[in-house]
């Protein structure tokens, strides 16, 4: 019987349960999706309900592929700003969970900028006031649902992310990972823990919300399930993009990744220190393990891969994602067409809400392989700027990029990301990497891997892009962006 691991990363769409034997091989994943709620424009929902029984679904799934293991362990990532208060002894939550999207409390956020409190949340958080965080969305709740302030003070409904939920129901345990906590809002993170002035300004009572722990620690044991034993122990935990920096094994300061799925999210990890970003960049924690604590700078691209869903969806362009790399490769280039990917307005280093999608440089003989790889060309400009950005406010030059997500597939992609940022991209063998670093601080809380070196070994590389393009050709896209942009 094999031992393993299981991950169960928690998703905005679905839930991907993957068990993980020592070597680090994939024993068995399996997916599950469920559906999102939209009650009004602007207004994002999940049913708890919805989610534990993709839980279920995909776990029960992915042991029926696997055939007879033995699970020493479970670790849990998630969507991280997705939030939500339960009853102490049901379970049973009080409204459904705020997905991260949810916009409901912007003019909250709106009135909290206005009243001058924008330097002190960052300086204490590293976030900017955004709906997008949990802080306000859990003040929204209280406000909103009768009765429930009067609760969470008394500590009889709880407040938690989706990670601090799922810990919940599998093991009983109330507790979240500094990663997940720093994503709320109410999070110092400095002093590593709720800081009180923040509760204060959010209404947030101390009593509904989860201990801090480490985020490889042993919370509890799994019990009375119906799909898994009791007595496996929950010892992982972490956000999902803190998730992906950890199963991309960058330890190390200066160790970056590039996340690429609907949008692009980008993490470097800045050691023992905090660093506070002057180019609107996130300062988060990345982990705490034994007490120390890692930090990260994170800078997110609000499209990418659904630029090439546009191409297929809204312009018929394409008729499958995968197609995009050979119409592409059809042309040796451009042909001067520039394409910047704002369709949702553009985000770090920019911060441009009011952005949108512009293609320039069209002649009478561009075609739609012109177009294609300008596209793919736009992807890997703007996560160019982020690094830039992250070099600047870290004072570290990039060594390599790790990459992974579905877009990290593209051979062509990588190899221009690696060209416009004059380093290399490395792929791994496991682009799963967001279940995978889970999977990796799971095991490290019950000694299954002993030590972050141990894990770093048993990280394995797929393909490495090596940068070929010359200077003159570099900086020629790299004006060409920046002219681009300004118009957009």
């Amino acid at each position: 019987m094999t031992d393993c691991v299981l991950s169960i990363d928690q998703g905005t769409t679905g839930t991907t349960a993957l068990l993980l034997d020592q070597t680090v091989s994939v024993v068995a994943s399996s997916n599950k999706e469920f559906p999102n709620h939209y009650p009004a424009p602007g207004l994002v929902e999940h049913d708890l309900d919805e989610i534990w029984a993709s839980v279920e679904s995909a776990v029960t799934a992915a042991l029926a592929k696997a055939g007879p293991v033995n699970i020493v362990a479970i670790g849990i990532t998630n969507q991280r700003e997705t939030c939500v208060f339960w009853d102490a002894v049901t379970g049973e939550p009080i409204h459904r969970a705020l997905v991260w999207q949810d916009r409901r409390t912007s003019d909250f956020c709106g009135a909290l900028k206005a009243a001058g409190h924008e330097a002190m949340i960052r300086s204490k958080t590293g976030l900017v006031i955004d709906p997008y965080f949990s802080g306000t969305k859990a003040k929204w709740l209280l406000d909103t649902v009768d009765g429930a302030r009067a609760r969470a003070a008394a500590g009889t409904v709880l407040f938690g992310t989706i990670d601090s939920w799922l810990a919940w129901r599998l093991c009983g345990a109330h507790a979240t990972d500094p990663s997940n906590a720093s994503r709320t809002l109410l999070f110092n993170i400095h002093t590593m823990d709720w800081d009180d002035d923040l509760l204060d300004l959010f209404g947030i009572p101390r009593a509904c919300l989860p201990r801090i722990c480490d985020n490889a620690e042993q919370l509890g044991a799994t019990r009375g399930l119906k799909f898994l034993p009791d007595g496996i122990p929950v010892s992982g935990m972490a956000g999902d993009q803190q998730a992906a920096l950890f199963g991309q094994a960058c330890f190390g300061q200066g160790d970056a990744k590039c996340t690429y799925g609907t949008g692009a999210f980008i993490l470097m990890n800045t050691g023992s220190q905090a660093v506070t970003s002057h180019t609107g960049l996130l300062t988060t924690v990345g982990w705490r393990l034994n007490g120390s604590v890692t930090y990260a700078l994170e800078g997110s691209a609000f499209i990418a891969g659904a630029a090439v869903q546009w191409l297929r969806d809204g312009l018929g362009v394409i008729a499958t994602a995968e197609e995009i790399e050979s119409l592409a490769r059809t042309v040796d280039d451009s042909g001067g067409v520039v394409f910047v990917p704002a369709l949702a307005g553009l985000g770090a280093p920019h911060w441009r809400p009011e952005a949108r999608g512009m293609v320039s440089g069209i002649t009478g003989g561009t075609t739609k392989a012109h177009l294609a790889r300008a596209v793919l060309e736009g992807i890997a400009l703007q996560i160019a700027d982020i690094l830039g950005a992250m070099e600047s406010d870290s004072e570290i030059q990039l060594r390599e990029l790790k990459v992974d997500g579905g877009a990290a597939r593209n051979d062509l992609l990588m190899q221009f990301q690696a060209d416009v940022l004059r380093t290399r991209c490395v792929r791994p063998t496991v682009l799963e990497t967001t279940a995978l670093g889970s999977a990796f601080l799971a095991g490290l809380g019950v000694g299954f891997w002993k030590s972050e070196e141990r894990v770093r070994e048993t990280w394995s590389e797929d393909s490495t892009f090596t940068p070929n393009m010359s200077d003159d050709g570099v900086e020629g896209h790299l004006a060409a962006w920046a002219e681009a942009v300004a118009k957009a």
